[in-house]
């Protein structure tokens, strides 16, 4: 259950207030504040896909599937190939880029999906401060596009979570046509398919004469958009364009609007993350593979791939090119049988404690501020994307508690360090640890009889995790079990 006290009606607003108060109390003092501000204040943009695997883009390996626009992130800024994310799914993912801290901290373990979202013990806790609040109260105009993930009960609303402006839903996935899926390709997930077959055979398949077909699963594909309305700021809308589409069409306009002032735009697409709805235009330019399934999930990422072209067409336009910080990163690993995305080299995917759920492909450009076309390797977070954006905003305040780091110093080379010497993940009896290089990682739920066996990996020449050394380095397994158990001690049960 929630901890007492989690939604009063005054908590997020006492904090407010403080914040308010010594914000005033600083300009009050400084008179030059303003101007400072008005030198150092950047846009911010993150870019954050659903489901991306780490090697389905071309700047991470992948001949098959040409991503251009997102390359041209790495091609003009840094790209982290140890970059990682507060969860190993959706909504703690958010949580923890959203606050800047490991969401298990103050509850926020488990991912929420149907029903679950509506439900008051679920939901970003409204004492945590967000990166939206921060920036919005250092002047920015703040905008979340796209999926929240949240919550869905009012007191979850983006609006209470310091967005100026909402163009999207609150659950966990949307179709991106609605029916009768008009101009799409859908492959739905089904427990028994037309004629009797069933179970989790991906290789088992129902084509249709029409664009619906199924292919078999244990469950059917979720009722995604259940009491779970498209909405502008709190009022449902009917959308019938392509959501990808729709998504970039309302990114465009935020940033069109507010060109003349600073902005920060959270565009949470809900692209690669099933449904599989694959666009006419999309699957006619991949006919050339045979595999429909890979086919359909091609053409969501080609069209995403557009969408972050149209995105950055748009910061061209309006002359921001170097006065944006502009981030793309997944919020965890790609489910590799539900889409067919791939990890590679990564072991495991969505779900897990392994580097495939966790290390998500990363990057960020700022022009004229860190150098371009440069590979990073040193392990990076979502936390850093608060941090980053606070350290070079005049006026933002954060929490003391802010798990981030300011990633430009390391990015230009004034710190040669690690942005990072541990990182920590929780979810139930699923957990992991990365300290320095060494990995470790416990897979399986808790029982009467204990947990699952710790393994230990050496991350520095084995990252796809294949060679588990617990047993050859005891004495490295025990430092590395002390350390998860001290973090451990700090965290938080979990909501509910």
């Amino acid at each position: 259950m929630p901890r007492a006290g989690l939604f009063a009606p005054d908590a997020r607003d006492n904090v407010k207030i403080q914040k308010t108060c010594a914000l005033l109390l600083t300009l009050a003092l400084t008179p030059i504040s303003i101007a400072k501000a008005a030198d150092r204040q950047p846009n911010v943009i993150v870019l954050f896909a659903d489901d991306l695997g780490y090697g389905e883009l071309s700047c991470q390996g992948n001949p098959e599937i040409q991503t251009p626009h997102i390359d041209s992130i790495a091609k003009n800024g840094v790209r982290f190939t140890a970059g990682y994310v507060a969860g190993p799914n959706c909504s703690p993912s958010r949580a923890g880029l959203l606050t800047g801290r490991t969401p298990t901290r103050f509850g926020y373990e488990f991912n929420p999906t149907g029903a679950l979202n509506k439900e008051p013990g679920f939901g970003l806790p409204a004492e945590e401060i967000t990166i939206a609040e921060a920036l919005h109260d250092a002047g920015y105009t703040t905008g979340l596009i796209g999926k929240w993930h949240q919550g869905g009960t009012a007191k979850s609303h983006p609006f209470r979570h310091g967005f100026d402006e909402f163009f999207g839903f609150t659950h966990e996935g949307y179709y991106f046509v609605p029916p009768p899926y008009d101009g799409v390709t859908t492959l739905l997930r089904r427990k028994t398919l037309p004629g009797g077959v069933q179970g989790e055979q991906a290789e088992k398949r129902w084509i249709g004469k029409k664009n619906l077909h199924y292919h078999t699963w244990r469950t059917n594909e979720p009722d995604y958009d259940a009491n779970n309305p498209i909405v502008r700021g709190g009022q449902p809308v009917v959308e019938t364009e392509y959501l990808t589409d729709a998504l970039t069409r309302e990114a465009v306009d935020f940033i069109a609007r507010h060109d003349d002032k600073p902005f920060f735009l959270f565009l949470a697409y809900n692209a690669v993350h099933s449904p599989l709805q694959g666009a006419d235009a999309y699957m006619k330019k991949f006919a050339h593979i045979e595999d429909l399934h890979r086919r359909i999930f091609a053409a969501m990422l080609a069209n995403m791939d557009d969408s972050v072209g149209g995105v950055m067409e748009q910061l061209r336009k309006s002359g921001l090119g170097e006065d944006t910080i502009v981030f793309f990163l997944s919020d965890n690993g790609g489910p590799t049988k539900e889409l067919t995305c791939s990890n590679l080299p990564l072991r495991g995917s969505k779900g897990q404690m392994y580097e495939g759920a966790i290390r998500v492909p990363f990057m960020v450009q700022w022009k004229g501020e860190i150098p371009a076309g440069r590979v990073y390797d040193k392990p990076v977070s979502s936390f850093d994307i608060f941090a980053t954006a606070k350290a070079n905003s005049t006026g933002a305040t954060a929490p003391k508690q802010l798990e981030g780091v300011d990633l430009i110093p390391y990015l230009t080379g004034k710190n040669d360090g690690a942005p990072h010497e541990t990182l920590f993940w929780r979810q139930g009896g699923k957990t992991a640890l990365r300290h320095g290089d060494w990995k470790l990682v416990r897979m399986g739920k808790r029982t009467t009889t204990g947990n699952a066996m710790w393994e230990l990996y050496d991350l520095s020449n084995d990252i796809s995790e294949e060679d588990n050394l617990a047993a050859a380095h005891p004495d490295r397994l025990a430092e590395l079990v002390n350390i998860w158990e001290k973090l451990n001690g700090e965290m938080s049960e979990p909501l509910s």
